[in-house]
């Protein structure tokens, strides 16, 4: 591969603008096709096939109108008067009538009539019912319904309006989160030592951003596309981008510095650091794509969408970081006694670098290090053992929100049921007994309605009431308040409840039952998620520990990778369950109310948080390999890589962490768990795992971490990441000699295959 790599990286050198160019007309294609296609998006989470999601689509089948999104208005009188004033009730009641007349809505129900006052007299509460769902609504909707009801505003009333059909789900992006770009800028040009270098970083990484996200855009347009997909795109897509192009730019860097071609050190550094981005982009992608078995579409479709940002990153960094490098010629060499002179020389072995002082620290007492490392990540971790999942509501929604407004008057002056109530669909009964079947259901579930909220006599706990309403001829809906929110346990026991008692009531109604709502698919959502959390997790580390050992080859190094990557990724649980479950630091977050974590973020964070480790794991690693095919004995090639690649790994992760903290000033609770547990992933994994907790497991080891049996030596393809046909020729050194600077004529190199016996080097002949 390294030598296809090199050729690929050559060719792009000496075909520059052609190269360019071609870059150029693909960014305008996709951009045009998606001003052609224009964006839509659905923030529905729905899993087809469920029992929630089967009944609510037969309940949008016999009537549209009671499968559509439903308001709430909550008209609340200062303290010390109540609602049923006359002058407040005739200003309620002329408010009904105007939102009656509001675009889409099919019925207002009247809280004179239907008793939704509270016990203190204080608030009413008015439910508003559309046609369709709040898909469909107008982008206006929520304003038309707050004109409607001014007439209660003007009489003095405070007025609430939200409910399910204006819920928070879409995700915009604001400058705000392009302050990781600008620190970014700031680490690539410390890092690089040059400005020029930094902007050609960044200027690749937004080009194949903007590739990978408007060929996701225009795609999507042909199917299911959540807002939240894009966001999860841009993330991975600016991070990956400047990272890969920072892993290939650094090694061309330090071989012009050590007196290289520019051409020949193009094709080199895509060669040997090409390939390592090769499978390190490998490892994200199937990650990602690996979101496909869960069975949820609209994961699916996130998943495989930032799966392609992935994609075209690699290929950026393939293709038009060595055209660039062409373009820059001798202007990418570091000024003799400049800092990046200096820099580029101490990666190159001319001296103690900071990566080297770190390696002989972390593995003079690799035990001690091993077990502090542990300790620290297991501490972070325990938090982890309390993670309760849930979709998001109005309740997460941001202080201040209308949505957030409406869902705590509603929890104060009615309860928490009805920010969360349930649907039970009794359909196929017999149309002259069906009145008979819906109250034998209604009173099995909550007992004998009563004045709202109330209290029922039998009938199932954790229910106020439920009331039957015909929707069709053969066809029945009981709404269920329970006592509880939609998020809290007791509601999801209660749905589990009136599952098992289903078969017992439709032998006795002679219909089919099936609990749903939207309190329901959330449920059923996130038991989904909850369940498929696991086996996804196997698939995703096991296909990658094969990536990795025919990566390595070896058997030990792509397990001891694994196993790391489950350390940090229980840390980064730990810590958002400590934020958004427990409300530590809560206001430095930004986060409006603790509760269960978003459904979406463990699978999304193993997913993302997994290739980003792997990503790490191979450019350092593939580092150390390099020193010990070289030679190197297995201590020096710990210390040769580090040597080599902690400055590429700091650099990324510090990147990574900025671009992922910046996402934490978005509102939508998706996006803002899943960033934080990036960024503390990150962190995790980049410092304490891979840069400290690896050297030391590696020096441990010695050569058996390098062990790969003789027959897998023979069946397995050597994939050559390390570069070392690159180097045919050479005559091989001693072991232990150290490999001159790359890109000085007449280097002396060595090839040591691991599983080798000691010292049974294969040698090549010199390099031109």
């Amino acid at each position: 591969m390294s030598t296809l790599l090199q050729r690929l990286g050559r060719a792009s050198f000496r075909n520059r603008w052609t190269v360019v160019g071609i870059w150029v007309l693909v960014l305008a294609g996709v951009v045009a096709a998606v001003l052609l296609r224009g964006l839509s998006f659905d923030d529905r989470f729905t899993i087809p096939g469920s029992e929630s999601q089967q009944a609510l689509d037969r309940l949008a089948e016999v009537s549209p109108a009671a499968a559509g999104a439903s308001a709430q208005v909550v008209f609340v009188a200062p303290d010390g008067q109540s609602v049923t004033d006359p002058a407040f009730a005739a200003a309620i009641t002329q408010s009904i009538t105007a939102m009656g007349q509001v675009a889409d809505v099919g019925a207002v129900l009247d809280p004179f009539q239907t008793r939704a006052v509270s016990p203190d007299g204080r608030a009413a509460l008015a439910n508003v019912q559309y046609d369709v769902d709040n898909t469909r609504l107008a982008d206006d909707a929520l304003q038309q319904m707050q004109d409607a009801a001014a007439p209660a505003a003007d009489a003095g009333l405070t007025v609430d309006v939200g409910g399910n059909a204006f819920q928070l789900t879409s995700v915009t992006v604001g400058p705000l989160e392009f302050i990781g770009v600008a620190v970014a800028v700031l680490v690539l040009a410390v890092a690089l030592g040059s400005l020029l270098a930094a902007g050609m970083n960044l200027l690749t990484a937004l080009v194949g951003v903007a590739v990978g996200l408007a060929g996701f855009l225009a795609v999507g347009s042909f199917t299911t596309l959540s807002s939240s997909a894009p966001t999860l795109a841009l993330m991975i897509g600016l991070a990956v981008g400047i990272d890969y192009t920072l892993f290939i730019l650094t090694r061309h860097r330090t071989q012009l510095a050590a007196g290289g071609d520019p051409e020949e050190s193009a094709g080199r550094a895509v060669g040997t650091a090409g390939s390592a981005v090769v499978f390190a982009g490998l490892t994200v992608v199937v990650a990602l794509a690996g979101l496909s078995v869960v069975g949820v579409p609209f994961l699916t479709v996130m998943g495989l969408g930032a799966a392609g940002t992935v994609v075209v990153a690699v290929a950026v960094a393939l293709t038009l970081v060595p055209a660039l490098m062409g373009l820059a010629g001798e202007r990418l060499t570091p000024r003799p006694g400049s800092r990046a002179a200096r820099l580029e020389a101490a990666s190159a072995g001319g001296g103690r670098s900071l990566g080297v002082r770190w390696a002989a620290l972390v593995t003079a007492k690799p035990w001690l290090t091993v077990l502090v490392v542990l300790a620290g990540l297991l501490v972070v971790a325990l938090p982890a053992a309390k993670l309760e999942l849930a979709l998001p509501d109005n309740g997460t929604a941001a202080e201040g929100s209308a949505q957030r407004e409406t869902y705590d008057a509603v929890d104060e002056f009615f309860g928490p049921g009805l920010n969360g109530p349930l649907v039970v669909l009794l359909d196929g009964v017999d149309p002259a007994t069906g009145q008979d079947a819906a109250n034998t259901v209604a009173a099995a579930i909550g007992g004998t309605p009563g004045l709202l909220p109330g209290s029922t006599t039998g009938g199932l706990d954790d229910v106020l009431y439920a009331a039957p309403q015909q929707v069709g001829d053969t066809t029945w809906i009981i709404q269920v308040i329970p006592g509880s929110g939609p998020q809290d346990e007791a509601t999801r026991t209660l749905v589990g409840d009136i599952r098992d008692l289903a078969p017992q009531l439709e032998q006795q109604t002679g219909g089919t039952l099936a609990v749903t709502g939207l309190t329901a698919v959330a449920i059923d959502v996130s038991s989904t998620l909850g369940a498929a959390l696991l086996p996804f997790g196997l698939v995703v580390v096991g296909l990658s520990v094969v990536l990795l050992l025919l990566v390595f080859r070896s058997v030990l190094v792509p397990v001891k990778a694994a196993l790391g990557f489950v350390l940090s990724v229980v840390a980064a649980f730990g810590a958002v369950v400590a934020v958004f479950q427990w409300g530590w630091l809560i206001d430095l977050v930004g986060v409006s109310s603790t509760g269960p974590v978003v459904s979406l973020m463990p699978i999304i964070l193993i997913a993302v948080l997994f290739g980003l480790a792997m990503d790490y794991e191979v450019f350092l690693v593939s580092r150390m390999r390099e020193a010990y095919v070289h030679g190197a004995s297995p201590r020096e090639a710990v210390v040769e890589g580090m040597r080599h690649a902690a400055r590429v790994v700091t650099a990324a992760a510090l990147i990574m962490f900025s671009v992922f903290a910046s996402f934490l000033t978005i509102d939508e609770p998706v996006v803002k768990s899943i960033a934080l547990g990036l960024a503390v992933g990150v962190l995790a994994d980049a410092f304490l795992v891979r840069m400290t907790l690896v050297p030391a497991v590696l020096v441990l080891l010695g050569r058996s971490a390098w062990w790969l049996p003789r027959w897998a030596e023979k069946v397995l393809p050597d994939l050559d990441v390390e570069g070392a046909k690159l180097d045919a020729g050479a005559v091989p050194p001693p072991r232990g000699a150290h490999e001159a600077p790359e890109g000085q004529p007449g280097t002396l190199t060595a090839v040591v295959h691991p599983g080798d016996r000691p010292g049974a080097h294969e040698a090549q002949g010199s390099r031109p």
